[in-house]
């Protein structure tokens, strides 16, 4: 009897580990967030009989096992170098935990199996656009990193997709409302991940990134193309207000939330140092998070 139960003991903590190495390779946490922004896409687009708890249910889990198998590429292409840094040298691939072949499974079957909840239960339009947000995070913007900071842009695009996706599932077309959600999140990455790659700037150069719009690293010419980049989500936070998808509680909520992010931003232009720099990458979740609940509130 007690060693029936120290069997099955040892099989659930087995099965816990392995669930949380999967959650590791597909970055969960991340997922959720891109999840939730294709959500906030489909709640604006989507006509009022058509919105169900079962439809939001259905693109989180597309959204997550897309997401999920494009952050599981990326680990699968980066094992090697993530051994290099501090940071990522923890993770399934690096300490063996989880083997290639295990992964690779994985990844396919959670983008085949996001793509077709996407096709199957939205519209083809949809899974199409996820299949390419897919391929250019894991197979284009990964590589690209060890070449220049170019990078930042390149996978600024796949980053800011997760709401047009969201919108085309729930309008079936690419228009002007979706185009403008997909503006806001692109401007964002910017501070964003310059704000993450400050942080990590001595494992990214171990790792031979380069993810920093100045060559020599961490430095004021960075924190200013922040700055400017912070500015323009001024106006490109009004239009979903201008286009009459929410109302002028999103709008001032959207601006309130700028200058809190520009805050952040001169802050660093001032100090150029790592606290300041940690205190904007949470300034930018912040101003996403905010605006996005906001839309929700606040559908026209």
């Amino acid at each position: 009897m007690l060693q029936e139960n120290s069997i099955k003991l040892s099989s659930s903590l087995a099965v816990a580990s392995r669930v949380k190495d999967y959650s590791q390779l597909m970055k969960f946490n991340l997922t959720f967030m891109v999840a939730f922004s294709s959500v906030v896409g489909y709640w604006l687009a989507a006509p009022k009989g058509e919105f169900s708890v079962i439809k939001v249910l259905l693109l989180f889990a597309a959204g997550i096992l897309v997401t999920g198998a494009a952050n599981t590429i990326n680990q699968l292409l980066e094992r090697d170098t993530d051994k290099l840094m501090a940071r990522t040298s923890v993770r399934p691939l690096p300490t063996g935990r989880v083997s290639v072949q295990e992964a690779t499974v994985l990844a396919t079957v959670a983008s085949i199996g996001g793509l077709l909840i996407m096709g199957c239960c939205f519209n083809w339009l949809s899974a199409g656009i996820s299949s390419v947000s897919l391929i250019m995070y894991g197979f284009i913007y990964t590589p690209w990193k060890k070449w220049n900071s170019l990078a930042v842009l390149v996978g600024a695009f796949p980053g800011a997709l997760p709401p047009l996706i969201g919108w085309t599932a729930g309008a079936n077309a690419i228009s002007e409302g979706g185009i403008s959600l997909f503006v806001i999140q692109f401007i964002w990455q910017f501070p964003h991940f310059w704000a993450i790659a400050w942080l990590g700037y001595k494992d990214y150069e171990k790792a031979g990134f380069r993810l920093l719009p100045s060559s020599g690293g961490p430095t004021r010419l960075t924190a200013l193309q922040a700055t400017m980049w912070v500015l323009l989500l001024f106006p490109a936070g009004l239009a979903p207000y201008l286009l009459k998808l929410c109302g002028p509680y999103y709008a001032g909520i959207s601006v309130a939330a700028a200058l809190y992010f520009l805050y952040r931003a001169i802050q660093l232009l001032r100090k150029c140092d790592v606290p300041t720099a940690r205190k904007l990458m949470f300034g930018s979740y912040v101003y996403l998070t905010v605006t996005q609940l906001a839309m929700l509130a606040d559908k026209v």
